[in-house]
């Protein structure tokens, strides 16, 4: 792989041809020493026995177990694994790298296509799959990187997209507002608000102000909130809030401080414990993280 390097975060030059629809890769490792990184292609990476081994995809840092499937359909969301608390070991790793120009609009607006297409509008933000689904589609997998005849590697590859749209219990991982991403929530009050706290997340925004935006009383919009968007109104503008800190700590210099302030925090010390309450570790840590060089391999 040829690295390319813009700014803090690496720019990864893939493999894939302009020939070629698709790019599969089986590696065995014993850890992960590949920095976080960006690409223009979209990517579907499948691990076994990583345990410990730490993911991040954008604001999102969570440790895998022994089995981990995640899509990341942007081609501007970091995303890496590293070694966190990994012990050395026989990994297996299956990367898929595949281009969106033969996926076009066209095609995936194709009934056939519509659960695809869904699932690589929230893969955006990145999509992890269960166990469950994991087990499914390993066999899938496995013959993808055995297959030696163009047009069935194609096909194969598919019928997996397929497979991994069904699942319902798939999680994106990266915030809305650290991955640039429009909000899916289709109620036309729940984009407005949404529009709303994007806009304004800097300043203090009671319930009631975005209530009478939604023409609805406060009781029943919090109601009419949570259902929607599965959290609180107070969680959702403290998710805004935080993916913008996480954005501003990988993007700019600007110290702690000034991103605390500039982010609608006035008290530090609240700021970094729910930092550290939504991302596992504080701001500074998030920051080296992004930033630390490590050995391409």
């Amino acid at each position: 792989m040829t690295p390319n390097s813009k700014g803090p975060v690496l720019h990864e030059i893939t493999p894939l041809s302009e020939g070629d629809c698709i790019y599969v890769i089986e590696r065995k490792k014993a850890e992960f020493n590949y920095p976080i990184h960006t690409h223009k292609e979209f990517e579907i990476n499948y691990i076994e026995n990583a345990a410990g081994a730490q993911r991040v995809v954008g604001d999102s840092i969570e440790e895998i177990g022994d089995y981990e499937l995640v899509l990341i359909s942007n081609d501007n969301l970091e995303h890496g694994w590293q070694n966190h608390r990994l012990t050395p070991g026989n990994i297996r790793e299956i990367t898929i790298q595949f281009s969106d120009d033969w996926l076009s609009e066209k095609l995936l607006s194709k009934n056939q296509f519509h659960s695809i297409h869904t699932m690589l509008q929230h893969g955006s933000k990145g999509l992890t799959f269960p166990l469950s689904t994991i087990i499914k589609v390993r066999p899938l997998l496995n013959s993808l990187t055995c297959e030696q005849k163009g047009f069935y590697l194609v096909t194969t590859f598919l019928t997996l997209l397929y497979e991994l749209s069904l699942a319902d219990d798939a999680r994106t991982l990266a915030s809305t507002a650290f991955a640039h991403t429009e909000n899916s929530i289709q109620s036309r009050r729940i984009r407005m608000a949404d529009a709303y706290l994007q806009k304004n997340f800097a300043r203090d925004i009671t319930l009631r102000e975005v209530a009478e935006l939604a023409n609805m009383s406060e009781v029943a919009f919090s109601r009419f909130f949570s259902q929607h968007t599965g959290k609180s109104f107070t969680e959702y503008l403290i998710d805004i809030r935080i993916g913008k800190v996480a954005r501003l700590l990988v993007d700019t210099n600007k110290t702690i401080a000034e991103i605390c302030y500039e982010c609608g925090y006035n008290n530090m010390s609240n700021f970094n414990r729910i930092f550290r309450r939504k991302k596992g570790c504080t701001p500074r840590e998030f920051r080296e993280m992004y930033h630390k060089k490590q050995v391409i391999a």
